[in-house]
């Protein structure tokens, strides 16, 4: 027999004890983006905590990025002058100011409309996240780099990426990142933050950091852009050697001698384009000085005692010999003084070229970058 229908709620056969149809969209205000990486802090106690932990004073102007639907808006605007939510979303940011529709709280609050990476951003004291993870990285560089930074920052992360922006030299996670912010900022690891307390719940667990950037004469006398660059090219294969990161990538090569090119024409330097052909890329050439001169001849070396070999390798070594074609290239002087200039800062000045980025510390890349500056060489 076949079974029969079970009749919908609110016909002449229903009762009052039917379980109600399931309906997705119940309690949801709309659907949450994926592109955006959305996942809504719910748990208010979470909330106080990170807007605490931001000590802020009645006179700031406080950043917010990515406020949803304004969980920790509201409790900013409790304690803070004004604040700035930057929000892709036009739906959560018409929700954000529905918080404070008909309050006073209302203006004090100005919602953005856009990507805050692509934002030119008003003057702020402080900056509050629960940050998208898509733009984690591309926030922290642009905090970090601003001409004035905020006083302090504090942001909620994945658990991972959180645990980057402290790791010391040697650790697994230890990266470009971790350099830039231990350099810039003073780190600190607040609380941890279970992937429950959002909705929808994401994958992974959180964390929330406090950034405070060095301000004054705290913060480093150089370039960010200048730091950073040397930074990337190290840190492309952060588990090889810096000679193989530096001198083992011809594009690397090619980059430098574009920026040294740059340098010499600001500076009235004469560069010389000479093509230079060489066996085997530039075994043949050398520079002293600032000239690409060709090497002295290798000295011969006499052949040990025949009678010390096996005479395996005495029968074969009779046979014909057949030599190797050598490769020809040619290169402008200028590109082979770069790559000796490069040489000399690794092995001779800093004596870096054996050693792995991943355990360099802040120290040896200041070391790095004032020998290459010292050679004309820059990277912004």
């Amino acid at each position: 027999m076949g079974k029969a229908k079970a009749s919908k709620r609110g016909s002449a056969n229903s009762t009052p004890y039917d379980r109600p149809a399931k309906n997705p969209a119940t309690n949801n205000v709309f659907k949450f983006s994926k592109d955006f990486g959305q996942h809504i802090l719910k748990n208010p106690g979470i909330a106080e905590a990170i807007v605490n932990k931001a000590n802020l004073k009645p006179t700031d102007t406080v950043l917010e990025v990515g406020p949803g639907t304004g969980n920790l808006t509201v409790k900013i605007l409790e304690q803070a002058k004004k604040v700035i939510a930057v929000e892709m979303d036009p739906r959560m940011a018409a929700e954000t100011t529905k918080r404070v529709q008909g309050k006073p709280e209302q203006k004090r609050l100005e919602v953005l409309l856009g990507d805050v990476i692509k934002t030119t951003l008003p003057s702020f004291d402080v900056c509050i996240s629960n940050t998208p993870y898509q733009i984690s990285s591309p926030l922290v560089f642009k905090l970090l780099s601003m001409p004035n930074p905020p006083r302090t920052c504090v942001l909620m992360f994945q658990r991972e990426f959180a645990m980057r922006l402290t790791a010391r030299p040697s650790d697994p996670l230890y990266c470009r990142l971790s350099v830039n912010a231990q350099f810039w900022a003073r780190i600190t690891h607040i609380l941890k933050v279970g992937r429950n307390n959002f909705r929808p719940p994401p994958q992974v667990d959180s964390s929330v950091v406090r950034i405070e950037p060095k301000l004054g004469s705290e913060r480093p006398n150089i370039s960010f852009e200048e730091w950073d660059g040397m930074l990337r090219i190290c840190f492309n294969r952060r588990n090889k050697t810096l000679r193989a990161s530096w001198l083992g990538n011809k594009q690397v090569l090619l980059l430098i001698e574009r920026n040294y090119r740059l340098y010499c024409a600001t500076n009235d330097i004469p560069v010389d384009d000479d093509p230079v052909t060489v066996d085997n890329d530039d075994e043949m050439w050398e520079v002293v000085g600032d000239e690409v001169v060709p090497a002295p001849a290798a000295m011969d070396v006499d052949e040990e005692d025949d009678m010390e070999s096996p005479l395996f390798f005495k029968s074969e070594g009779s046979g014909a010999q057949v030599e190797k074609t050598r490769s020809h290239k040619t290169y402008p002087k200028v590109y082979l003084l770069v790559k000796e200039k490069v040489r000399r800062v690794l092995e001779d000045v800093t004596d870096l070229a054996d050693k792995r980025s991943g355990k360099c510390d802040e120290n040896d890349f200041l070391r790095l970058l004032g020998a290459f500056n010292a050679e004309g060489i820059h990277f912004s």
